[in-house]
């Protein structure tokens, strides 16, 4: 059995079985193709059938010379998958990854803003221009509904849902969640719609995407990246500022407003509670909070 050829098996496996995105499938075989790249660097022959412990290991070691740890550990989970997708295919008996021990990582928790940093970096916009009143309606959905920037930018008129309070989100693995969106933030995507997008000579095909660049086309992911980091500087922010950093405001200070673990997980789209509880790490003083109001010793 040659890699490359097991290596596509493993991919539609992702795409079909596990409902994986596009980049996130890229990623589990960038992890493959490393592996695959250090056996022909070193002419060792041997099949994604054969290959034992030993080899695998010796990957990994001369990884760690290169690499951090936390990269390292992705890698190691990356190639469990990879095995266990064999495994599961009767292609091999054992996980050669089994017995090999990720690196102990401590975890990292995601940079937020304060609701004072947030409002002035929307407050920097400049409205004068047409991209302007985009942009806010950009930032304000991604802070008020906790968006991914992929979920962002792919987001489509005939997902807003307005006279109910929701808008539709396609998130990781084209999964679909419905998520709240408050009257102001209602206010400037129509204020957007309105005065600037009607106005836009849109391109085939982005007649339904919401928010568009000058030339009528979807928005890409760089481009939101770059409008966050130039007005963090425009308003001398020291933090290391990304679209992401809104989606973890959110989550933390619907957290430290009291509201509960289970919503926050619904409106991120997080298929895992344990995802969550990261933001619990982040305010320890929520689990005071509990305390005081719940417990019957208070």
């Amino acid at each position: 059995m040659k890699w490359n050829q097991v290596l596509k098996d493993y991919q539609l496996y992702l795409k079909i079985e596990r409902g994986l995105a596009a980049n996130s499938i890229e990623n589990y075989s960038l992890d493959v193709k490393k592996l695959i790249q250090y056996l022909e660097d070193n002419k060792v022959s041997v099949s994604p059938t054969d290959i034992d412990k030993e080899t695998v290991q010796r990957f990994i070691y001369e990884l760690a010379k290169v690499i951090n740890t936390r990269s390292q550990s992705r890698i190691i989970s990356g190639l469990r998958s990879f095995f266990n997708f064999l495994v599961f295919e009767d292609y091999r008996k054992t996980n050669p990854l089994d017995l090999i021990e990720s690196p102990k990582i401590g975890r990292k928790l995601p940079d937020t803003l304060s609701e004072e940093e947030i409002d002035r970096l929307i407050a920097a916009i400049d409205l004068s221009k047409p991209e302007g009143e985009r942009n806010r309606a950009m930032l304000e959905t991604l802070y008020g509904c906790g968006l991914r920037v992929s979920e962002l930018v792919n987001l489509k008129l005939s997902d807003l849902f307005f006279d109910e309070g929701f808008i539709k989100v396609t998130g990781k693995g084209d999964k679909e969640r419905f998520v709240p969106i408050v009257n102001s933030t209602i206010k400037y995507i129509n204020n957007y719609i309105i005065y600037i997008r009607n106005h836009l000579n849109i391109q085939t095909g982005y007649e339904d995407t919401l928010f568009l660049n000058r030339r009528g086309k979807q928005l890409t992911r760089a481009m939101i990246f770059t409008i966050i980091k130039q007005l963090a500087e425009k308003i001398g922010l020291k933090k290391s500022v990304s679209p992401h950093t809104f989606r973890h405001s959110f989550a933390t200070h619907l957290l430290q407003n009291d509201a509960d673990l289970r919503s926050i997980q619904l409106m991120l789209g997080h298929e895992s509670i344990t995802t969550t509880e990261i933001y619990v790490h982040m305010d320890k003083s929520h689990l005071s909070k509990v305390i005081q109001k719940y417990h019957p010793r208070k």
